[in-house]
Formats: C-alpha cells, structure tokens, sequence
C-alpha cells in the first residue's frame, strides 16, 4: 500500500502519521520527491483502513500495491534512485561505463587495462577474482591475490572496484571492495543477498540466465528489504533458442525494468553475446534503449585470455566504441 501526502505538508504532521502507521506494525518507506511524499507501507495492510487514511486532512490518495516487490517498486519511490560509488553517481540521468577483463590475471595485465580504459572514458574498473566456472577444470581465478591486484590497479588509476562475491565466507575479503557484484548464477543465492543488504555497498545485481524480470526484482527486494538500497540492476542475457550467440540480450527489459523500478539498469553486451564483434552493435543499442550504464569485458591479449578471450574487446577498440556510445548518448 502507498499513502500519497499533499505538498508543503509539515514535518510535525508527517512524523505524528509515520509513527501511527509503524504503531500498527507496519514497515514504512519514505520517498521525499521535489512535489510530494510518498509513504510505502509494508507488512500486513490488510489490517489498514484505507478510508481512514485517506480522509485525513495531509494525504493526498492511497492505493494497494499488488506487485509482490515494494521497496524496488517505483509505485512505492517514484524518483530514480542514484546509486553513489565514490565520486561516480549511476542513474537519474547519470551514465556509468564499467570496463576491465573477465579475469585478474596478473599485476601487468590489470594494471595496464585499468590504465587504457580509464583513458578511453570508462568510470569504473571491472575485473573477477572469484570466477564461477561451468567446468571444475577452467581457471577459477586468484581470490584473495586477485583482490589485491584490484586494489593496485585501483591506486594506479583512482578507479573504482567492480569484483564478484560468491559466498557468505568470504565477505571479509570485500570490505575494501566499492562495488560487489552478484553474478547470474547467484542471482536468488538468498542467504548471500540478505548478507549483502547488511553491508550498505553498491551491488551489481545480475539477472539469472534463465529468470523472469520479476524473479530480478524480488532477488533486489532481499537485499534492500535487509537495509541496503544501493543497488544497479544488470540485464546480461537470458538463455533461448539462439544457436549463434551465448544468450539472448532482452533489451526490451531495460525500458520495462525503468517502469517497474526506480533502481539504475545497467546492461552487459559481453556476456550476452559472447562473441567481440557483436559487443559494440549490442552496447549502442543498449544505450539507445535508455540503459544507466554498460559493462564491457576488455583484455589487452584475448587470445590469450584465462576467461571469456572471445568475448573481449581491445582497448583500442573500447575506445572506439565508446566514441560511438557518447555520440549516442548527445543523440538522446
């Protein structure tokens, strides 16, 4: 249920109606906008007196929300949530490029991709420690090391971290992380997402490859309804029929997921499609669909890449791409 208040309503008159309603046990939202308020209720509403609250003299309508989610429900916060990572804001208009490769691989390699995409424009490092692989013999990546190596790119370049959390255990080894990431597979991994609400950081919350936007928008319900609202929702693909390409980039979700939600949806080409040449279409049209930012695998040597080399673009042609991606960007 939302409660609307009319504007210019007093701060004594909002808390006196905020403590009644979380005295019938109700959780409550708040969304200050630039016109009105807009209280969120959670819990059992059914107990609520919808008549009641509407004639109140501050309040403005009330509705039943039906939608299972509430705190991601744009209903309950109607203004785009800006997601601060540092010195970098992701969404209300503000568009984020997260650039690195699949895998740390070494000092040299991290450092110099940080270094060359920082230089083409990007905002944000991204790069995996932990990789979660589909066959137990491909390279599972340097954890702890590969940690450390971010942590000397990011003194290198001053850019932010964008690294995957896999398990509960080894949150320890985030704490210095700026960005956690829960890749596809992890997706509804609900003890770790409810974890993940306790820290307060940014997450990065993929879509599953097989998952409804519903089902990405409940699994972002975990973390926010354990307190952490700081979170980008990532559209990676989605597994169908296509014989040609890894998965299947839903770009219609990006427009349907800002409908639904007020959190920024950040859109990854490189792991939708699999295939280098088909990153750079992928992106433009990803950004053209109103995407709050993109993250894009690049790799200095994808030949020779431990993780995901034919999906990986040069930096030289990052760069290029990311020309084309603020051309559009100026178009919209």
């Amino acid at each position: 249920m939302i409660v609307v208040l009319k504007p210019n309503v007093g701060q004594e008159k909002k808390d006196r109606l905020i403590e009644w309603l979380k005295g019938m046990g109700l959780g409550v939202h708040i969304s200050e906008g630039e016109y009105q308020t807009v209280l969120g209720l959670i819990g059992d509403t059914a107990k609520v007196d919808m008549e009641l609250i509407d004639s109140l003299d501050i309040v403005d309508s009330v509705k039943r929300v039906s939608e299972t989610f509430k705190c991601c429900n744009r209903k309950f916060h109607p203004d785009d949530t800006v997601v601060n990572i540092g010195d970098v804001k992701v969404g209300g208009g503000n568009f984020v490029l997260i650039a690195g490769p699949c895998s740390v691989e070494n000092e040299d390699q991290i450092v110099s991709v940080a270094k060359d995409v920082k230089a083409a424009g990007a905002n944000l490092l991204r790069g995996g420690a932990f990789k979660p692989r589909t066959s137990p013999y491909d390279f599972q990546g340097l954890k702890g090391e590969g940690i450390e190596l971010l942590k000397i790119a990011r003194k290198e370049t001053g850019l932010p971290i964008v690294t995957e959390i896999m398990s509960i255990d080894d949150l320890p080894l985030f704490e210095d992380i700026d960005v956690l990431q829960v890749g596809a597979r992890n997706m509804q991994n609900f003890d770790l997402l409810k974890e993940l609400g306790q820290t307060g950081k940014p997450i990065l919350l993929k879509r599953g490859l097989a998952n409804t936007l519903k089902e990405l928008l409940m699994s972002a319900e975990y973390i926010m309804a354990s307190g952490n609202e700081n979170i980008n929702l990532c559209e990676r693909g989605i597994r169908t029929y296509s014989d040609y390409l890894r998965n299947t980039l839903d770009l219609a979700a990006v427009p349907m997921l800002h409908e639904l939600s007020h959190l920024p949806v950040i859109v990854d080409p490189s792991h939708a499609t699999g295939i280098a040449r088909m990153v750079p279409p992928m992106a433009m049209a990803a950004t053209a669909a109103g995407a709050d930012g993109l993250i894009i695998e690049v790799h200095n040597d994808p030949p020779h890449a431990l993780c995901d080399g034919a999906q990986s673009l040069r930096p030289e042609e990052y760069a290029e791409l990311v020309k084309k991606i603020k051309a559009v960007r100026e178009v919209l």
